[in-house]
């Protein structure tokens, strides 16, 4: 089979990348707005880029009707977020996350979550989550318009929190301590449990 992006709809293109590109791990993003709300969502167009500087990405498709979603509109405001990532006993309040509320109404609140103070940004952490990325913008690229468009942004790292939890006796991060999970194609998920070495 092949598939000409060119000649079928946007929607199908997205179905065929989320199965073709798995896992995605899960970018669980809070920011604030201009005028103190927080704001919580899940993204899995997520990765690092560069460790010098330190540098992450993730992706964010816009509304429905075109407009930028509530995290883009406040990183855009202030240049400031957190990347809390997301361990297996919390995959169901993240996926409660993804609602789409009215903005500056949180979805933190609605998921009934608990958060930490950051360090040097304003938006806050999410406790339970065992790793939290501390960014500011360090780049915005609109990629497309209308409902099909994305904004893909650049963030860099101000500061990581790791949990001491995550950390096993050579004191690097155990995958099997943090268990995250990974977003698979429509509705699955997978975790980071079932892994295997090579070499």
């Amino acid at each position: 089979m092949e598939i000409d992006p060119a000649k079928v709809s946007a929607k199908e293109v997205y179905k065929t990348m989320i199965r073709a590109i798995a896992p995605r791990p899960i970018a669980w993003v809070s920011t604030v707005s201009p005028t103190g709300a927080t704001n919580l969502a899940p993204f899995s167009y997520f990765n690092g880029v560069c460790s010098d500087p330190a540098v992450l990405s993730f992706s964010v498709v816009n509304k429905p009707d075109g407009s930028p979603k509530d995290t883009v509109r406040n990183i855009v405001a202030n240049e400031q977020f957190v990347v809390n990532v997301v361990p297996f006993f919390m995959a169901n309040p993240m996926a409660q996350t993804a609602a789409d509320l009215p903005y500056e109404e949180s979805e933190i609140d609605l998921a009934n979550l608990t958060t930490i103070d950051s360090v040097r940004v304003s938006p806050p952490r999410i406790d339970g989550s065992p790793i939290h990325f501390e960014c500011r913008l360090f780049q915005l690229i609109k990629v497309g318009d209308g409902p099909t468009g994305a904004n893909l942004i650049l963030g860099k790292i101000e500061l990581i929190h790791v949990h001491d939890a995550a950390i096993d006796e050579s004191g690097r991060i155990d995958p099997e301590l943090i268990d995250l999970v990974g977003r698979m194609g429509g509705r699955d998920y997978c975790r980071t449990s079932d892994r295997f070495s090579i070499g």
